[in-house]
């Protein structure tokens, strides 16, 4: 049986970037994945926004990993040439009854440690951004775009750099630890395949909970519920009127953060995205949506032209809450946590998981 020392569950963003933080000449680092093309989940299907830090519950692993992952993230594409920008984001109230939400979230992103963010009058946010409609705003200079593809293959090649390597259409169907590694068996490219192992990452993302379900002497109590988030995007036709990301405030009674207005690193102007909940991954694009999409933009962009919204495409996020419950935290599931040695499960990483996956990366190779 082939032995290796780390074995890496999952070719997205955090996986690929736990590969680039632990890979090191001398020790076999491998990472597999189930799909044909590495992150072709949740790290392909969001924003592509770098996230400043500003939502997340001061104290959080989402508000510690968002801030110092976002800084890691910024550095590491100025070293590896990865295409970003840091464009800025509005965060914007659309009526006076909405500044207290706008105070609440400036407040929110102090207590976190993000004290740069500006107050923008509506005077001054008509002439920044002429086309939207808002009482005042918050301006975030530190959030930006990345291409996310772009970002994987650079942590690629620098894991594989370091002796690590990629197997994709690899299916990992059980862990066993036999005291003095993990037994691993599943199938690559359709052949059965088993490997010895001294550490384990899984970072399955939507199949995360699955594999720890097959994951012998691994409690119950420690596999929280998986609750798949559906998020659909709308693209916008022609020329965007913006130049900056537009967030208005998070909606009430929902685990989003409103219908907002992004744009990838080509000037593509996209709106999303919503939130719902499946029982299955389904990642088409309801196109009946778009008179609720229009809706939600034209508070905050009233010229709306909603011809001009046609299906982008869908995202499902691998959330720890389901709907109506308190949002939830990272879980970095560490050994001492589970009484498993060398195994580490990744579980609820949604967003700002891509800006904080370098972060998170560094903080496992810290603990393990």
């Amino acid at each position: 049986m082939d032995s290796i020392d780390t074995l890496i569950i999952g070719a997205g963003a955090l996986g690929l970037a736990c590969a680039a933080r632990l890979a090191e000449p001398g020790r076999s680092t491998l990472i597999v994945e189930q799909e044909a093309l590495l992150g072709s989940h949740t790290s392909s299907r969001n924003s592509e926004v770098i996230h400043a830090g500003i939502y997340y519950p001061p104290g959080s692993l989402k508000a510690e990993l968002c801030l110092e992952g976002r800084e890691r993230l910024y550095a590491w594409c100025a070293q590896w040439q990865v295409p970003h920008r840091r464009l800025g984001k509005l965060l914007v109230a659309v009526s006076d009854e909405e500044r207290g939400k706008l105070d609440a979230l400036a407040n929110n992103a102090r207590a976190s440690g993000v004290d740069e963010l500006q107050p923008i009058t509506g005077a001054q946010l008509s002439v920044l951004e002429p086309a939207v409609r808002g009482s005042a705003a918050l301006l975030s200079p530190n959030t930006g775009i990345i291409d996310s593809h772009a970002f994987m293959q650079s942590l690629l090649a620098y894991a594989e750099q370091r002796g690590a390597e990629l197997v994709l259409q690899t299916r990992v169907d059980r862990l066993r630890h036999d005291g003095d590694g993990w037994i691993v068996s599943g199938s690559s490219a359709g052949e059965p395949f088993s490997l010895k192992t001294q550490r384990v990452i899984n970072a399955a993302g939507l199949f995360a909970q699955q594999l720890a379900t097959h994951t012998d002497d691994l409690a119950p109590q420690h596999i929280p519920t998986l609750h798949m988030c559906q998020g659909n995007y709308f693209n916008y036709n022609g020329k965007s009127p913006f130049s900056h990301l537009v967030y208005p405030m998070p909606e009430a009674n929902t685990s989003g953060l409103g219908v907002h207005a992004t744009l990838d690193l080509g000037g593509q102007l996209r709106f999303g995205p919503d939130t719902r909940y499946l029982d299955t991954i389904d990642y088409r694009v309801d196109e009946s949506l778009r008179d609720a999409f229009a809706s939600a933009i034209r508070r905050y962009f009233p010229a709306l032209d909603s011809a001009r919204l046609v299906p982008g495409y869908a995202g499902i996020r691998p959330k720890l809450s389901g709907p109506g419950d308190a949002a939830q935290d990272f879980m970095l599931q560490m050994p001492a946590e589970h009484g498993l040695p060398g195994l580490v499960n990744l579980f609820g990483i949604e967003s700002p998981g891509l800006t904080a996956s370098l972060a998170i990366a560094e903080r496992i190779a810290h603990r393990l």
